[in-house]
């Protein structure tokens, strides 16, 4: 490298974001994780002794996954190679298989790939690494912040090494802006800075264990902070709170897409209107699609309650043509109110054992051929057939009701809903018992 590429790297380095310019060099300087690079981990382990298997880093943003991998690039002995999938595609993984053929075969070196995103890749493009992966020839570091178990093809998953990467606690936040603070190479130590205590807790705590999140808004603070008559950028709470002005909510399409789902359903189910409110907020805040939350809510009213409150499905269905027809940010109000509801109604599954119930017997029981009486008979031959024969019709007799059966002999008399006593279904059972 010439001294005028020199000049260029050094300068774009410099120009780069803060967040980018801090990344810990060395694991001794990476904060927290220590359940997967603390001291004696297996990952540490093989990092330091260069002997580093394929894995996939998954975990929310701004957590040190990326920073983790370009760490191992500058331990490694082995060639390094850096993807992002978002730009890549097949031909980029064929030049880096070729490449690690050649230096395999050269100079026996190892090749690691560091395939940033993975989950941006398709079936068919991360089929393409699976057989340099399975042979050894590549390495493979896959990053992403969504669950691989659905990003990620199996083959691929089981020839790797999985490690789950925590959101980052406020007190080691607190601990990298203060770092930033002071790096006078890296970092915002060149400027005379003074941040309140408030300031910086607001910054750490906002940042919703976000690292880069955290960094880029100290940035911001500072560089719009004037100096006083001293010299010095005052970053107050005011500052800190205009610099992060919303928190930062990790919630990635596919797991905490389902376990915020699954805690919205749960505390439904659980008649918890507080927390029903709470999940309800935090999908909306992340731009969880309103027809998705209207459909979960219509399932759950008749999975969850049922016929303990028959209007709970005529609400929750009213609720998804009123928000499709409103839109956001208004339709919050009407998904609150259905959720609201259905968490304040008597709750009964009744409904879902039945039909499962019924199910289960069609499934798994010869099936009888529908009894002569319950034949249709509005097609030709089908009274010579003696379809209908003995049927009662149920108006005919007091009370529009009539004892008689309706299932297969070989499960007649065969129970799949039972209703319970709450709500509606008390009701409902009252009549059931009247009518034996």
């Amino acid at each position: 490298m010439n001294l005028f590429e020199q000049t260029m790297d050094k300068n774009i380095v410099q120009s780069a974001p803060l967040a980018l310019r801090m990344r810990p060099r060395t694991l001794d300087e990476f904060e927290e994780q220590t359940s997967i690079v603390g001291s004696g981990t297996l990952l540490r382990r093989l990092i330091e002794s260069d002997r580093l298997m394929s894995a996939i880093f998954y975990g929310p943003p701004g957590t040190g996954k990326t920073s983790l991998a370009m760490i191992i690039a500058g331990i490694t002995k082995a060639h390094f190679e850096t993807i992002n999938a978002v730009m890549a595609g097949i031909a980029d993984i064929r030049r880096v298989v070729d490449g690690a053929k050649e230096r395999r075969s050269l100079y026996n070196k190892k090749t690691i790939l560091f395939l940033d995103e993975i989950h941006r890749f398709n079936k068919t493009q991360q089929d393409a690494l699976l057989p340099s992966v399975e042979n050894g020839l590549i390495i493979l570091i896959g990053s992403t912040t969504e669950n691989p178990m659905f990003a990620i093809n199996r083959p691929l998953l089981s020839r790797s090494q999985l490690y789950r990467f925590a959101l980052l606690s406020r007190s080691a936040l607190r601990r990298l802006l203060v770092r930033a603070l002071q790096d006078v190479e890296r970092g915002l130590g060149l400027y005379q800075v003074i941040v309140d205590p408030e300031a910086l807790d607001h910054l750490a705590d906002t940042a919703n264990g976000d690292a880069r999140s955290g960094l880029n808004a100290l940035e911001l603070a500072v560089l719009t902070t004037p100096p006083d008559s001293d010299g010095v950028r005052r970053i107050n709470l005011a500052a800190a709170e205009e610099a992060i002005q919303q928190r930062v909510l990790g919630y990635s399409r596919t797991e905490e897409h389902y376990d915020v789902t699954s805690a919205f359903i749960k505390s439904m189910r659980g008649s918890d209107p507080q927390a029903t409110l709470y999940w309800l907020a935090r999908m909306l805040y992340a731009g969880e699609d309103p027809e998705f939350i209207c459909r979960r809510i219509m399932i759950h009213a008749a999975e969850d309650v049922g016929l303990a409150d028959p209007q709970a499905l005529v609400l929750a269905t009213s609720a998804a043509l009123a928000v499709e027809r409103i839109g956001m940010p208004e339709a919050r109000i009407v998904l609150a109110e259905a959720a609201l509801y259905i968490a304040t109604a008597p709750k009964s599954n009744s409904v879902v054992a039945g039909i499962n119930a019924a199910l289960f017997e069609v499934e798994n029981n010869r099936a009888e051929p529908v009894p002569p009486h319950l034949r249709g008979t509005g097609y030709r031959g089908a009274a010579a057939l003696g379809h209908g024969k003995g049927y009662l019709y149920p108006h005919n007799y007091p009370g529009h009701y009539v004892e008689q059966s309706y299932l297969p002999d070989n499960i007649a008399g065969k129970i799949f809903y039972e209703s319970s006593d709450n709500g509606h279904e008390s009701e409902i059972k009252r009549r059931l018992k009247r009518r034996k």
